[in-house]
């Protein structure tokens, strides 16, 4: 896997595989013991129903395991959020 500076992610827009706009990439939450990254928080899209996400403050969470590719955009795999 291309190893991809943090730095490099922020305010990227982050994409459905089915190609729906999500929202715009805020921040990242990092276990700083393990190293790990866990989440994605995002400023959803203003047409984005959020219903069935996971929300704080106004931002969307996101687990880090629901990114499937890193260009142009962030692109995730919401089925990873099915309960």
């Amino acid at each position: 896997m291309t190893k991809i500076f943090t730095k490099n992610l922020f305010d990227k827009h982050i994409m459905g595989i089915d190609g729906t706009e999500t929202g715009i990439l805020h921040n990242i939450i990092a276990d700083f013991r393990t190293g790990n990254l866990l989440d994605l928080v995002i400023k959803p899209d203003i047409a984005l129903n959020t219903e069935g996400f996971r929300m704080e403050d106004g931002f969307l969470l996101l687990p880090f395991d629901s990114v499937r590719a890193v260009s142009d955009y962030i692109v995730v795999d919401k089925k990873v959020l099915a309960p």
